[in-house]
């Protein structure tokens, strides 16, 4: 049986092509209460990889095959990215600043320092929780916003636009007290207790023009 409580810890997953440097790493994380799991390349990784899986990736950024910027960039673009920390022996600016531009947390150079790495798994695994919880709170969003009729989610619009209820009837060409009663169902079935939580949740769903 499989033990969901230990599912949902986070893990570190550590991608080295080097084993001496994975045991160390793996010995570290575990040595400070984190779960951790070791790859020698992208293509072992993704033929174990559970992406539901919570936690942080720490990567080499030089590896036979697919390098780890490569992965850290499609990662990136996917339809589940990761939080991760890129390692390398020899990192410079350009390599650097196209790392953090596709959002890696950090960029670390070999021999790293236990403190730097440990600080940088530490914000990651918390970039990941953040991250996974936002997508959440989108798919509950997405649920409410589909029992919404065309009228409601019409006048949703307007409303997190910052219209009144007056600006709005004359928009759509109903009575105010029309628009207040569909108004009212709309903030019901979203459950928004107020304009701003509304705002909060066209937000999540980009329904607000730029």
């Amino acid at each position: 049986m499989i033990d969901d409580k230990k599912n949902r810890r986070p893990t570190v997953i550590i991608i080295d092509d080097d084993q001496s440097v994975r045991e160390a790493l793996k010995g570290l994380f575990e040595s400070v209460g984190l779960i951790a799991e070791t790859h020698g390349s992208v293509r072992e990784f993704i033929a174990a990889d559970d992406p539901e899986k919570t936690g942080c990736i720490v990567l080499d950024i030089r590896l036979p095959g697919q390098s780890g910027l490569e992965f850290q960039e499609a990662l990136a673009t996917s339809n589940v990215p990761r939080s991760v920390v890129l390692i390398s022996a020899h990192v410079d600016v350009p390599m650097a600043v196209r790392a953090m531009k596709a959002g890696a947390i950090d960029v670390l150079s070999k021999p790293v320092r236990e403190q730097d790495l440990l600080e940088a798994v530490n914000r990651a695994i918390a970039n990941d929780a953040a991250r996974r919880e936002q997508r959440a709170e989108k798919v509950v969003a997405q649920s409410r916003y589909m029992t919404l009729t065309d009228r409601e989610r019409q006048i949703m619009t307007l409303v997190v636009a910052g219209k009144l209820n007056k600006q709005i009837a004359a928009e759509v060409e109903l009575a105010e007290a029309t628009v207040k009663l569909h108004r009212g169902h709309m903030m019901r079935k979203m459950r928004a207790g107020s304009v701003a939580d509304l705002v909060r949740l066209a937000d999540q769903l980009v329904l607000r023009q730029p």
